[in-house]
């Protein structure tokens, strides 16, 4: 008799860190809204340290894998493992780029480095549609934004290539490696990622998003070692505590470090890279333990921790095509976020929209069936 795996793992999940990601996710709806009216002035930028949420990620996905996954490998194979990634995350990657080519047109700007898009031929567009399916990154040649992401029809997609090589690796090495060794590797990741902080000119760790640039596959890899590995860490000594309101508190504190305002200026720089690592090796932690330590109360508390965990990944992958609307939109109109804050919270909303039907109708259907036909276990 054959058993179909369900869509649920059969751990119990962290309901308050699949909230956090879901908190995490909508700022960086908001940091993207916002980054446009900031014109790559980062002392403008509201939320101004949104993009450390990428990292917060890391640090969640470093530890739900090896909380969901260091003690299945004496049932599971690397070809399991795989499939249960590819299926867990390459649905909603389809479809983001789907949205990205649906939108592309619509978002043109002269003068702001997107001039070309209406220049660019609907087959170009539709290779690299069909190339973000895989998340092959590709290079200059199909750069059809300008931009240099590895990604141009929906830049945010370029974590997951790391996030796919972080799943590789710990399969291959890190799942193997002893809590001593797993320290010593993120003592090292931390020095690297502390050595850039404070070598980078730009004063943060903003980037990732190319492969043209070998500096920006520098950033990538630095940004995901440390983050990964401490969560791998973390999950493996498992010593936490119960804190009341958990949630509230992880929450808030999330919410208040990635809103700090740009630290430093000029000749100040290494201010905002102290505060960035603090962020990323402390306080992030630190957030993590107290909410896979805390308890959800109450039916609502667990309803809107479970919606945030839910949408996390779908509005995540599926925003910013919507959001490059709006950005073309007011770079054409010159506008102010005084006059267009309205419509950015319309962006966010219907962002929310898309991400949730596009879970409710495609994702969950998709990955329902994919796990019926591949993912079958004889019962013994």
């Amino acid at each position: 008799m054959k058993q179909t795996i369900s869509l649920a793992e059969s751990k119990p999940h962290y309901e308050i860190l699949d909230g956090l990601r879901g908190v995490a996710a909508v700022l960086v709806v908001l940091f993207h809204i916002f980054e446009v009216h900031a014109g790559g002035d980062h002392s403008k930028q509201l939320i101004n340290h949104g993009y450390l949420a990428v990292d917060f990620f890391f640090l969640l996905s470093g530890f739900v894998i090896s909380y969901a996954y260091d003690d299945r490998w004496d049932k599971m194979t690397l070809k399991d493992f795989a499939k249960r990634r590819l299926i867990r995350l390459q649905p909603m990657i389809i479809i983001g780029s789907i949205i990205g080519a649906a939108l592309f047109y619509f978002q043109t700007s002269p003068g702001q480095g997107w001039g070309g898009i209406q220049d660019v031929p609907v087959w170009k567009m539709l290779l690299v549609m069909v190339i973000g399916f895989t998340l092959i990154p590709v290079g200059r040649g199909l750069d059809i934004r300008g931009w240099g992401e590895m990604h141009p029809l929906n830049g945010p997609a370029w974590s997951l290539f790391f996030e796919y090589i972080a799943n590789i690796v710990y399969a291959l090495i890190l799942r193997h490696l002893s809590k001593i060794l797993l320290a010593v590797c993120v003592i090292i990741a931390a020095g690297v990622t502390i050595h850039f902080a404070f070598t980078n000119p730009n004063g943060d760790i903003i980037g990732g998003w190319s492969i043209s640039d070998p500096y920006q596959l520098r950033i990538g890899f630095t940004r995901l070692a440390f983050p990964f590995l401490a969560g791998m860490l973390l999950a493996r000594v498992g010593k936490l505590r119960h804190i009341p309101k958990a949630f509230l508190v992880a929450s808030l504190l999330l919410v208040g470090l990635l809103s700090v305002p740009r630290l430093g200026g000029i000749d100040s720089q290494w201010m905002n890279s102290l505060y960035e690592c603090f962020c990323l090796m402390i306080m992030f932690p630190f957030i993590v333990w107290l909410g896979a330590g805390g308890k959800v109360k109450g039916v609502k508390a667990s309803k809107l921790c479970k919606f945030l965990g839910d949408i996390s990944y779908p509005i995540y992958i599926t925003h910013f095509p919507i959001v490059y609307v709006y950005m073309a939109w007011v770079t054409n109109n010159n506008y102010t976020l005084a006059e267009t804050w309205p419509y950015g919270l319309l962006v966010l909303v219907i962002s929310i929209v898309v991400a949730y039907v596009s879970m409710r109708f495609y994702d969950i259907p998709v990955r329902t069936w994919l796990q019926k036909r591949f993912l079958k276990k004889k019962e013994g």
